[in-house]
């Protein structure tokens, strides 16, 4: 990660504009106990609090890394019921990264967070569409099937 994915200038701008990034050596004690770190890198999306929204283990290339940071940032979003932001961080992996293996999840939890705003399913119907329309083969266009059945 040091040599290839941090160094690129576009993971550089978005990193300095949009999130915190801390950096710990692999025995950094009490956090490799608390967050269950058993290999490096260990990439964790977390809040002021520490809690863990997205997890990542395992080297992530630059044109990969900043979709996987927008779906980390749009599941903290979620979780913590600002789905205006959620939708925000969805929307920008599934327009911008939409090739990233980050995008189906982003579309299902797209879906889920247009529900949960409105209450409508139209949202959910529409991710499950998508899914089997641009990600067909994905685990989220399977998890997505019963969206298909709401009336």
């Amino acid at each position: 990660m040091d040599t290839v994915t941090y160094p690129n200038q576009k993971v550089i701008d978005f990193l300095q504009k949009r999130v915190i990034p801390l950096q710990l050596l692999s025995n950094a004690e009490p956090y490799v106990s608390d967050y269950g770190v058993k290999w490096t890198p260990n990439l964790l999306i977390i809040d002021a609090e520490g809690k863990v929204y997205h997890r990542a283990v395992g080297f992530i290339a630059p044109v990969d890394f900043i979709p996987w940071l927008l779906l980390g940032m749009g599941k903290a979003f979620f979780e913590k019921d600002l789905f205006k932001e959620a939708l925000e961080c969805f929307e920008t992996l599934i327009t911008e990264y939409s090739y990233s293996g980050s995008a189906p999840e982003a579309v299902f939890l797209r879906g889920v967070a247009q529900y949960k705003s409105t209450h409508q399913v139209d949202g959910l119907k529409n991710a499950y569409r998508v899914l089997q329309e641009q990600y067909p083969g994905s685990d989220w266009a399977k998890r997505a099937y019963p969206y298909w059945l709401l009336p």
